[in-house]
């Protein structure tokens, strides 16, 4: 699924115990469509990918529920120039296994996703945006087509968990569920298969 020939980049470890409450987190999370134009830090994107998708447990059990563990999710992370301090600009790949990125395609392709996602400009304008992704076949073997409503709860933990953790880590996030999805596939050249199903930019609220 990954195209490139490159190393993957390990991620920095796990910051397990932050300095904001999981209440106070809920209390304060709110839709934010304005963000400066700062770096996020590695250690920062990795608290956010982690709780997307990160392992957590023995057998490979990860921040959010998913049916009868068929992981059907995959994370892309669209970074922009100057997005992540240390890396380009490009479209990487999570691997939640190894706690790494691995590089998919080369080039800010922000604009191109904001397009795709209706021409909503702050998709464009953000350092960083997790797009989640689904197989949805790993869940519809077992669950036939129930397991598109278990792919949907599940990606719906992931919101939450994205948008807890960043304010926790002093960012700001917005969900973003309008866009056409064809388009967005095109945007970020991945494979038919893969239904992408959330928009996710982070960065500094203004």
């Amino acid at each position: 699924m990954v195209r490139t020939k490159e190393a993957p980049i390990k991620l920095p470890s796990l910051n397990p115990q932050g300095k904001v409450s999981v209440e106070a987190a809920i209390s304060k999370r709110r839709s934010v469509r304005r963000f400066r134009a700062q770096p996020l830090s590695l250690a920062q994107l990795s608290q956010l990918l982690w709780s997307a998708q990160g392992i957590t447990g023995s057998g490979g059990r990860r921040a959010v529920p998913s049916a009868g563990a068929t992981y059907p999710l995959e994370i892309f992370v669209v970074i922009g120039a100057h997005g992540i301090e240390s890396l380009a600009a490009g479209i990487y790949h999570y691997q939640a296994d190894t706690h790494s990125l691995s590089l998919y395609l080369s080039g800010d392709l922000r604009q191109k996703l904001a397009d795709a996602a209706l021409g909503q400009g702050f998709v464009a304008n953000c350092p960083v945006v997790i797009v989640v992704c689904a197989l949805h076949p790993r869940t519809a073997y077992r669950y036939g087509r129930r397991g598109e409503r278990y792919i949907h709860m599940e990606v719906g933990h992931v919101g939450q968990n994205v948008s807890l953790q960043a304010v926790a880590l002093g960012l700001a996030t917005v969900m973003v569920g309008a866009f056409e999805d064809e388009e967005v596939r095109k945007a970020l050249k991945i494979e038919e298969q893969i239904k992408p199903l959330y928009i996710i930019p982070v960065g500094e609220p203004v």
